[in-house]
């Protein structure tokens, strides 16, 4: 009997591409609207996502989802059934400590601590039934980012540029704008896993006076130079990939990301060039703040604004370091505090 499917093995690509459920078809179909496709209620207007990590989680009792019987049990005994966590040192029932108050015509909830937010409420969509089974930091990092709580699989960055391709020639698919926090479960967060190498995160900086992407800048003395090194080492890597049959993705991959390499040079400086922005958007966004970490993290906004013009698909702001070591929003004392230091940083 003949085999259903041909013995040739095929890469994940392929069998995205040719089978009519996969995610990559799926994708495709979304994009150029092919008829027979089941089809939302309203047509995707979204092309690319910009990702604002709150590390550590914002609490959602002290943001947009008051509960008003915390208020009432004030300094009570807890009387409901309390989760296992990793450190099970646990007190009183605590109430919020800001005034939510209701904005915008849809009379969304905010607390205090995002008055600026609360300005654009009735553009936001305010989700209160998310919930993680992991009580552990950096299992529930790892599934956020990539569906699972251990390392290995792609990050949603990762499946986004594979299964939706790039807009952008000379910058990646999917770029992380660092102010200094990598969320716990580290690099792994950003992987591409067993997708192709060119589908995986790649760091961009922003503040400690690193550069926006290290090593960026030639050393040869000259760009022919720096060409015909390029020429040399892909012809090398094209040959060594042909003598490895079913493994030559990888080879092809490297070379990809070399390539792009190269186009960033010349595309990276004028990215981070702001001197284009007007004095009104520099305000909007906060830059040149009296606070350095506001300052900061609008400066990382900003470059997330000029990245995806630029066409990049998926773009993940962190945190910015200063405020606590690790995971910012994580507050186990001096909740007040720290709070109100994180909620200035971002909320503008």
């Amino acid at each position: 009997m003949q085999p259903a499917f041909p013995s040739s093995s095929l890469s994940r690509r392929e069998l995205l591409a040719r089978s009519a459920n996969g995610f990559g078809w799926l994708a495709f179909a979304g994009l150029a609207g092919a008829a027979g496709t089941p089809r939302a209620h309203f047509p995707a207007r979204a092309k690319r996502v910009i990702f604002l990590f709150m590390d550590g989680g914002v609490s959602q009792v002290d943001s947009f989802d008051p509960k008003p019987l915390l208020q009432k049990e004030n300094g009570q005994p807890f009387k409901m059934r309390i989760e296992a966590t990793q450190f099970d040192n646990n007190g009183s029932t605590m109430a919020s400590q800001w005034e939510f108050k209701q904005h915008g015509q849809s009379g969304t909830p905010v607390s205090a601590l995002f008055p600026k937010i609360a300005e654009c409420v009735d553009d936001l969509c305010v989700v209160r039934s998310m919930k993680s089974p992991f009580a552990e930091h950096s299992q529930s990092c790892l599934l956020l980012h990539t569906g699972h709580p251990l390392a290995g699989r792609p990050s949603m960055g990762a499946w986004m540029s594979y299964g939706l391709g790039s807009e952008c020639d000379n910058l990646p698919g999917f770029v992380i704008v660092n102010g200094g926090q990598i969320p716990l479960g580290g690099l792994p967060n950003f992987g591409s896993a067993f997708l192709p190498s060119t589908n995986e995160g790649s760091l961009f900086h922003v503040g400690k006076d690193l550069p926006v992407v290290q090593n960026i800048a030639a050393r040869d003395a000259s760009a022919e130079r720096q060409r015909a090194k390029m020429r040399l080492v892909a012809q090398a890597d094209a040959e060594f990939a042909s003598s490895l049959g079913s493994g030559a993705e990888k080879i092809e991959a490297a070379i990809r990301n070399q390539e792009l390499a190269f186009a960033m040079q010349s595309s990276v400086p004028d990215l981070a060039d702001l001197r284009g922005e007007t004095a009104a958007t520099l305000k909007l966004y906060g830059v040149n703040s009296s606070n350095p970490l506001t300052d900061r993290y609008a400066r990382q906004c900003l470059l997330a604004r000029r990245l995806a013009e630029r066409g990049v698909r998926f773009i993940e702001l962190t945190c910015v370091t200063g405020i606590r070591n690790v995971a910012p929003w994580d507050s186990h004392s001096n909740i007040a505090e720290e709070h109100a230091k994180n909620a200035a940083v971002v909320d503008q």
